[in-house]
């Protein structure tokens, strides 16, 4: 065997031995990574457990469904032997990770995902979506994780409640986050697109509740689209209706304006509304639109790929046994940062629910899944 095959076959075997944990890792760009660590200090004074060992701990946490610190820390301690084969130098123990969670800048994970969301959104570039538009189609919604107010006093919703908010906006090609904004649960949905970067030629697809003309007029300014429900109680009046072909559902196709003085003012350009009768649950739908370009028919069903997105929400929404994960992930009574928004967010993941998690905290079941 030549000395080329020879080192081919040594390098494949190497990489065979490997765990799948630390082969997937392996993938991230580790010189962007210690460029964000860098750039804020993350190892300043740091002699053990540093912020790449801190992140392959959580993505350990995070792939194998972990439920807290003190389940993350134990099921890592029953496989000792392991860990240094992980990538993880140092003693693992719950409250060096938490004080990591608590003190580090979650800046360097914010940036550091940022920099992999970009990667992952050119591989999607090419997916094809039900409908078929070039521009890039987001889907904004929120979801509301539900947690213990003795816990959790920073979250206070009422007076034995308390919350917090996920406003996401989702890239329907590859479903992937390109935006959160975390906040307490008294923040209306509306508020959200005042932090929202607008994207120009892109198309915003969300629900009523983000009916607001003076914050949607920034949209149409910003030389955006968006695809909304329409209130039943909006005024307006008829300036031209366009045929439709009533056979796809659609019920009519009409340009308009605002009528009452104050919401005009608002939002002086035209509007057209879009009336369409979902065949699925003969549901009648009224959306608006600052779109007079892609076909009616096309406008509904932009609307139906907002559940796509709206599906993943659903399957992140927090249970109790999480809480202590974001409890020390740096969402403290003292962080001033409560209410806040990231092109990236920090701690942003999607997970599906399963039927039984009550598994042993210290079995060894996760490291035979991650390990060949």
């Amino acid at each position: 065997m030549g000395a080329g095959k020879l080192g081919a076959a040594r390098t494949f075997l190497k990489t065979l031995s490997k765990m799948i944990f630390t082969q997937v890792l392996d993938v991230k760009p580790l010189k962007t990574f210690h460029r964000c660590v860098e750039r804020y200090q993350g190892n300043f004074s740091i002699k053990h457990f540093n912020c790449l060992e801190q992140f392959r701990v959580m993505a350990f946490a995070q792939l194998t469904y972990r439920e807290s610190l003190r389940d993350t820390v134990t099921c890592l301690r029953s496989q000792n032997s392991k860990l240094y084969r992980m990538g993880i130098r140092g003693k693992v123990s719950k409250s060096t990770l938490a004080d990591a969670n608590e003190v580090r800048s979650w800046r360097i994970y914010a940036d550091f995902t940022q920099h992999l969301i970009g990667i992952a959104r050119k591989l999607y570039q090419q997916e094809q979506l039900a409908v078929d538009i070039e521009q890039t189609i987001y889907a904004l919604d929120s979801t509301t994780i539900d947690l213990c107010l003795s816990v959790f006093p920073w979250a206070h919703l009422r007076t034995a409640k308390a919350t917090v908010k996920l406003h996401t906006l989702i890239d329907l090609k590859g479903n992937i986050p390109t935006f959160i904004h975390i906040s307490d649960g008294k923040f209306h949905d509306v508020n959200v697109l005042d932090v929202l970067p607008i994207e120009p030629g892109s198309i915003y697809v969300m629900d009523r509740g983000y009916v607001d003309f003076e914050r949607l007029y920034r949209i149409t300014r910003s030389l955006a689209y968006f695809v909304t429900r329409a209130k039943s109680t909006f005024s307006f009046e008829l300036i031209y209706s366009h045929p439709v072909d009533k056979a796809t559902g659609l019920i009519c196709d009409q340009t308009i304006k605002l009528t009452v003085a104050a919401t005009a003012k608002k939002y002086p350009a035209k509007l057209r509304r879009v009336k369409y009768r979902d065949p699925e649950t003969d549901k009648v739908l009224v959306f608006l639109t600052n779109n007079f370009e892609l076909p009616a028919k096309t406008i509904a069903d932009l609307y139906k790929q907002r559940w796509q997105g709206r599906a993943l929400l659903q399957m992140d929404q927090a249970e109790p046994a999480h809480q202590e994960l974001l409890r020390h992930g740096g969402e403290c009574s003292k962080n001033p940062d409560m209410d806040r928004s990231e092109r990236l967010p920090h701690g942003c993941h999607y997970q599906e629910k399963t039927e039984n998690r009550s598994q042993s905290l210290h079995n060894s079941t996760d490291f035979e899944r991650l390990h060949f």
